[in-house]
Protein backbone atom coordinates (compact mmCIF):
# COMPACT_ATOMS: atom_id res chain seq x y z
CA UNK A 1 0.00 0.00 0.00
CA UNK A 2 1.18 3.29 -0.87
CA UNK A 3 1.63 5.78 1.73
CA UNK A 4 0.92 9.03 2.06
CA UNK A 5 3.48 11.40 3.20
CA UNK A 6 3.86 12.49 6.41
CA UNK A 7 3.13 17.03 5.56
CA UNK A 8 -0.10 15.99 3.38
CA UNK A 9 -0.87 13.92 7.08
CA UNK A 10 -0.47 17.56 8.87
CA UNK A 11 -1.86 18.94 6.54
CA UNK A 12 -5.30 17.31 6.54
CA UNK A 13 -5.43 17.24 10.79
CA UNK A 14 -5.50 20.85 10.62
CA UNK A 15 -8.07 21.22 8.32
CA UNK A 16 -9.94 19.30 10.49
CA UNK A 17 -9.07 20.98 13.33
CA UNK A 18 -9.91 24.06 11.75
CA UNK A 19 -13.57 23.23 10.94
CA UNK A 20 -14.33 21.94 14.34
CA UNK A 21 -13.21 25.76 15.20
CA UNK A 22 -15.55 27.03 13.19
CA UNK A 23 -18.49 24.92 13.18
CA UNK A 24 -18.23 25.74 17.08
CA UNK A 25 -18.02 29.19 16.36
CA UNK A 26 -21.19 29.64 14.18
CA UNK A 27 -23.08 27.69 16.73
CA UNK A 28 -22.10 29.14 20.09
CA UNK A 29 -24.74 31.07 22.11
CA UNK A 30 -24.21 34.56 21.73
CA UNK A 31 -22.62 36.76 24.53
CA UNK A 32 -25.16 38.05 26.83
CA UNK A 33 -25.76 41.89 26.47
CA UNK A 34 -25.44 43.82 30.18
CA UNK A 35 -28.16 45.34 31.84
CA UNK A 36 -28.08 49.01 32.44
CA UNK A 37 -28.63 50.10 36.03
CA UNK A 38 -31.65 51.45 35.92
CA UNK A 39 -31.91 55.47 36.79
CA UNK A 40 -32.89 56.90 39.83
CA UNK A 41 -35.75 59.42 39.91
CA UNK A 42 -35.90 60.09 43.27
CA UNK A 43 -33.48 59.13 46.65
CA UNK A 44 -35.49 59.97 50.07
CA UNK A 45 -33.96 60.69 53.13
CA UNK A 46 -35.99 60.87 56.71
CA UNK A 47 -34.27 62.27 59.77
CA UNK A 48 -34.62 59.88 62.82
CA UNK A 49 -35.18 62.74 65.82
CA UNK A 50 -33.55 60.03 67.92
CA UNK A 51 -30.80 59.89 65.81
CA UNK A 52 -30.73 63.09 64.69
CA UNK A 53 -29.39 66.50 66.49
CA UNK A 54 -28.56 70.10 66.11
CA UNK A 55 -24.98 71.57 67.35
CA UNK A 56 -24.26 75.10 67.62
CA UNK A 57 -20.75 77.19 68.69
CA UNK A 58 -20.21 80.31 69.02
CA UNK A 59 -16.81 82.30 69.78
CA UNK A 60 -16.39 85.30 72.94
CA UNK A 61 -13.95 86.88 74.08
CA UNK A 62 -14.23 84.39 77.47
CA UNK A 63 -14.61 81.18 76.04
CA UNK A 64 -16.10 79.18 72.72
CA UNK A 65 -20.06 78.24 73.99
CA UNK A 66 -21.01 74.79 72.74
CA UNK A 67 -25.09 74.04 72.83
CA UNK A 68 -27.08 71.71 71.16
CA UNK A 69 -31.13 71.81 69.90
CA UNK A 70 -33.31 68.93 69.26
CA UNK A 71 -34.86 68.16 65.70
CA UNK A 72 -38.88 68.07 65.68
CA UNK A 73 -38.86 65.88 62.18
CA UNK A 74 -37.21 66.03 59.00
CA UNK A 75 -37.09 64.59 55.14
CA UNK A 76 -35.22 65.58 52.35
CA UNK A 77 -36.72 64.58 48.60
CA UNK A 78 -33.94 64.94 45.94
CA UNK A 79 -34.18 64.10 42.11
CA UNK A 80 -30.30 62.77 41.04
CA UNK A 81 -31.01 63.94 37.65
CA UNK A 82 -31.83 67.67 38.11
CA UNK A 83 -30.81 68.25 41.59
CA UNK A 84 -33.72 69.59 41.91
CA UNK A 85 -34.65 69.25 46.31
CA UNK A 86 -38.32 69.34 48.28
CA UNK A 87 -38.92 68.64 52.12
CA UNK A 88 -38.03 70.34 55.33
CA UNK A 89 -36.31 70.11 58.79
CA UNK A 90 -38.14 71.45 61.77
CA UNK A 91 -35.83 72.06 64.68
CA UNK A 92 -37.10 72.76 68.36
CA UNK A 93 -35.79 76.11 69.19
CA UNK A 94 -37.26 75.95 72.51
CA UNK A 95 -34.93 73.07 73.37
CA UNK A 96 -31.27 74.91 73.18
CA UNK A 97 -29.31 74.30 75.54
CA UNK A 98 -25.41 75.24 76.01
CA UNK A 99 -24.73 73.77 80.08
CA UNK A 100 -25.52 77.41 81.92
CA UNK A 101 -28.97 77.84 82.76
CA UNK A 102 -28.40 81.91 83.16
CA UNK A 103 -27.46 81.74 79.92
CA UNK A 104 -29.59 79.76 78.14
CA UNK A 105 -32.51 81.84 79.77
CA UNK A 106 -31.30 85.00 78.21
CA UNK A 107 -30.87 83.40 74.99
CA UNK A 108 -34.44 82.11 74.96
CA UNK A 109 -35.99 85.18 76.34
CA UNK A 110 -34.12 87.82 74.83
CA UNK A 111 -32.32 86.81 71.38
CA UNK A 112 -34.11 83.56 69.58
CA UNK A 113 -37.70 85.02 71.43
CA UNK A 114 -38.27 81.56 71.04
CA UNK A 115 -42.03 81.98 73.50
CA UNK A 116 -42.58 84.04 69.96
CA UNK A 117 -40.40 81.59 67.27
CA UNK A 118 -40.69 78.37 68.70
CA UNK A 119 -39.38 76.42 65.72
CA UNK A 120 -36.80 77.03 62.96
CA UNK A 121 -37.64 75.68 59.52
CA UNK A 122 -34.72 74.39 56.67
CA UNK A 123 -36.46 73.70 53.31
CA UNK A 124 -34.12 72.31 50.67
CA UNK A 125 -34.54 73.23 47.19
CA UNK A 126 -31.28 71.90 45.22
CA UNK A 127 -28.52 69.88 45.68
CA UNK A 128 -25.00 70.70 44.06
CA UNK A 129 -22.66 67.42 43.24
CA UNK A 130 -23.45 63.67 42.56
CA UNK A 131 -25.57 61.42 44.90
CA UNK A 132 -23.86 57.97 45.20
CA UNK A 133 -26.19 54.56 45.55
CA UNK A 134 -24.67 53.96 48.00
CA UNK A 135 -21.28 54.76 50.04
CA UNK A 136 -20.17 58.21 50.95
CA UNK A 137 -20.74 61.61 49.05
CA UNK A 138 -19.98 65.01 49.23
CA UNK A 139 -22.43 67.77 47.96
CA UNK A 140 -23.74 71.07 48.53
CA UNK A 141 -27.50 71.83 50.07
CA UNK A 142 -29.34 74.85 48.80
CA UNK A 143 -32.17 75.84 50.60
CA UNK A 144 -34.25 78.91 52.59
CA UNK A 145 -34.18 78.87 56.67
CA UNK A 146 -36.83 79.99 58.62
CA UNK A 147 -36.07 82.12 61.66
CA UNK A 148 -36.88 84.64 64.02
CA UNK A 149 -39.92 85.19 61.99
CA UNK A 150 -37.65 86.06 58.54
CA UNK A 151 -36.48 83.97 55.79
CA UNK A 152 -32.94 83.19 54.50
CA UNK A 153 -30.28 81.35 51.83
CA UNK A 154 -28.32 79.15 53.39
CA UNK A 155 -25.72 76.81 51.27
CA UNK A 156 -24.81 73.63 53.52
CA UNK A 157 -21.64 71.48 52.76
CA UNK A 158 -23.20 68.04 53.55
CA UNK A 159 -21.31 64.83 53.97
CA UNK A 160 -23.66 61.63 53.75
CA UNK A 161 -23.34 57.57 54.02
CA UNK A 162 -25.86 55.66 52.25
CA UNK A 163 -25.90 51.74 53.44
CA UNK A 164 -29.04 49.63 52.01
CA UNK A 165 -32.17 51.58 53.58
CA UNK A 166 -30.18 53.56 56.14
CA UNK A 167 -28.15 56.56 55.94
CA UNK A 168 -26.38 59.06 57.98
CA UNK A 169 -24.78 62.26 57.20
CA UNK A 170 -22.94 65.75 59.06
CA UNK A 171 -24.20 69.02 57.79
CA UNK A 172 -22.53 72.40 57.91
CA UNK A 173 -23.03 76.07 57.52
CA UNK A 174 -22.86 79.95 59.79
CA UNK A 175 -25.11 81.66 61.02
CA UNK A 176 -24.67 85.27 60.84
CA UNK A 177 -27.47 86.02 63.39
CA UNK A 178 -26.80 89.73 64.25
CA UNK A 179 -26.76 90.23 60.03
CA UNK A 180 -30.35 88.86 59.67
CA UNK A 181 -31.89 90.88 62.36
CA UNK A 182 -31.07 89.00 65.74
CA UNK A 183 -30.20 90.82 68.78
CA UNK A 184 -26.82 90.84 69.47
CA UNK A 185 -25.65 88.26 72.51
CA UNK A 186 -22.53 90.67 73.26
CA UNK A 187 -22.73 92.86 77.05
CA UNK A 188 -20.92 95.33 77.95
CA UNK A 189 -18.34 92.98 79.79
CA UNK A 190 -18.52 90.21 77.22
CA UNK A 191 -18.15 90.26 72.93
CA UNK A 192 -20.14 87.59 71.31
CA UNK A 193 -19.18 86.81 67.57
CA UNK A 194 -21.81 87.41 65.38
CA UNK A 195 -21.57 84.61 63.56
CA UNK A 196 -22.69 80.82 65.04
CA UNK A 197 -20.97 77.82 63.92
CA UNK A 198 -23.97 75.21 63.14
CA UNK A 199 -23.31 71.35 62.58
CA UNK A 200 -26.08 69.27 61.96
CA UNK A 201 -25.26 65.36 62.85
CA UNK A 202 -28.56 63.86 60.63
CA UNK A 203 -29.75 59.78 60.61
CA UNK A 204 -32.52 57.54 59.79
CA UNK A 205 -34.26 55.66 56.66
CA UNK A 206 -33.40 55.93 53.45
CA UNK A 207 -35.53 55.13 50.16
CA UNK A 208 -34.49 55.22 46.80
CA UNK A 209 -36.94 55.13 44.04
CA UNK A 210 -36.14 53.56 40.25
Amino acid sequence: MKRVPSWRSAIGAASGILAIVVFLSATAAPPRPQVAQAPVDEVALELDPAQSTVHFAVDSTLHKVHGTFLLKSGEIHFAPGSGEASGGIIVLATSGVSGNNRRDARMHREILETPIYPEVVFRPTQIEGKVARAGASDVKLHGVIALHGHEHDIVASVHAELSGDHWKGIAKFDVPYVQWGIKDASTWLLKVKPVVDVEVEMAGPAKIVN
